[in-house]
This record gives C-alpha cells, sequence and structure tokens, in this order.
C-alpha cells in the first residue's frame, strides 16, 4: 500500500457501498464514444465499483482498483470487473495496455506526480483519462440554509484539507493531458429524509466529528430538515452536478 493512501473509508466500507449515490449511466457512455478501442479500462480507487460496474457494458474488461482492501470486498461482482488491491500510483497493469483512466471523487487523495506517470505508462496512445467528483447538493427551499450550515459550519472543521479541491470543482488541479470539453452531467436521486441522512453518514466529516467529540451531528439536523420536508418517507427529487477534467495521452 502507498505510503501515501490517507483511508478516510474503509472504517465505513458497507454503508459506503450501500449508500453511495449511482453515476449517471450517460457519463460513461460519452467516455466510451470518445475512446477508439473499448478493449480495456482502468477505474483506479474504485472504491465499491460504481464506476467500474457503469464502465463494465461497453469494455472487454475493466480492472479496478483500490488502495483499502476494505472497499474492494465490499465491491459488487461483475464479470467483466476485475478487482484489485493497489494504490493509485503503482497499478501493476503493463505498459500501453488501457484505453481509458477513470477516477470518481477521489483524485484529490492522490500523489498525484505519481499517479500521472503512471496514468502515461499504462495508457494506450490516444487513450483517455477522467476525473471526476460531486460536491455538495442543493437541498430544495429553506432546507438548504440548514444543509450548508451542517456543511460548512457543523462538520466543515472535520473535512480533511483536500475537500477544498472538490469544493473547487478540480479547477486548481494539475492536469498534464490535452484536455477535451465534457457536456453537463447530474446524479439524479430520489431519496427519503432517512435515506439522506444515510448518504451523510458515510461523509469522512461526520465520521471525524463523531470521533473527535463522541456525538453524532446527525440527529440534530434531522430535527432541523424534518418539518421542512414533511412526510419523513415521501422522496424528494435531489440532485448534484458532476464536474469533470477529461484529457488524452
Amino acid at each position: 500500500m502507498s505510503a501515501s493512501f490517507k483511508d478516510h473509508f474503509s472504517s465505513a466500507a458497507g454503508r459506503y457501498a450501500a449508500y453511495r449515490p449511482d453515476y449517471p449511466a450517460g457519463l460513461f457512455a460519452w467516455l466510451a464514444d470518445r475512446c477508439s478501442e473499448r478493449d480495456a479500462a482502468w477505474d483506479c480507487a474504485t472504491g465499491n465499483g460504481q464506476a467500474a460496474l457503469g464502465l463494465a457494458p461497453y469494455f472487454h474488461r475493466v480492472v479496478a482498483t483500490d488502495a483499502s482492501a476494505e472497499q474492494v470486498c465490499h465491491a459488487e461482482p461483475h464479470p467483466a470487473v476485475d478487482y484489485r488491491v493497489a494504490p493509485a500510483e503503482a497499478s501493476g497493469l503493463a505498459d500501453r495496455s488501457v484505453d481509458l483512466v477513470t477516477v470518481a471523487q477521489a483524485a484529490h487523495w492522490f500523489d498525484l506526480p505519481r499517479f500521472y506517470a503512471e496514468v502515461a505508462r499504462v495508457l494506450k496512445p490516444g487513450g483517455l483519462l477522467a476525473l471526476w467528483g460531486y460536491g455538495r447538493m442543493v437541498l430544495p427551499e429553506q432546507m438548504d440554509e440548514a444543509f450548508l450550515r451542517f456543511y460548512a459550519e457543523t462538520v466543515g472543521p472535520y473535512w480533511p484539507p483536500e475537500r477544498a479541491l472538490i469544493d473547487d470543482a478540480y479547477r486548481s488541479l494539475d492536469f498534464p493531458f490535452a484536455e477535451i470539453a465534457a457536456p453537463p452531467f447530474f446524479i439524479e436521486v430520489e431519496w427519503t429524509l432517512p435515506r439522506l441522512l444515510d448518504y451523510l453518514s458515510t461523509w469522512s466529516a461526520v465520521k471525524r466529528y463523531q470521533a473527535a467529540r463522541e456525538h453524532d451531528p446527525l440527529p440534530a439536523l434531522q430535527a432541523e430538515l424534518a418539518p421542512l420536508w414533511g412526510a419523513p418517507h415521501a422522496a424528494k427529487k435531489l440532485q448534484w452536478p458532476l464536474f469533470l477534467r477529461v484529457g488524452r495521452n
């Protein structure tokens, strides 16, 4: 395992697998359409395999790696996906062996110079690298005021410093590849209030808050949101805009 690997997720790998939102199918179709071949893709920092499963219909094989063995243990099996435990900076893949490299909501954790060197090694000539992520969702109407306060003030001090790159939508991230423009993509869900709270329980800042203060901040947020939400099991449409950096080697 890489000495630089910061593991904020293994302790909640099961909840992460159960409660994280899925990425839009249109994103994977768009990426596949920009690959001259579709033999192999590498999904780096796969977590529970969300992006790897999205890639599987479009590529002959998908190698999905994560530095956390616990995360890989919770990944959903698929006949086209080969899950492996490996750090981002040392994939174990052969030179010039993949058509696409993807990183979903994880590039801000990497030793980027070493990762980019690994990408340049394993990508075929003209191959594609895609980094993407999503920041804070915006809740409907008045609920967003309480939610923003929870995000920025209650658990804000407990976000790792790398979170600033997410809030910046990767704009300041070094990206030494020939960049291509991407259309807008969105994660869209219909969640009840308990389902939203389950998702929030996977936030690294929430887990760090709980460990530092021996107190769960989510019940107080629930108490603020509940009168505005209405029936707690009524599903509401929620959305995150994705941000992408896509380029060729």
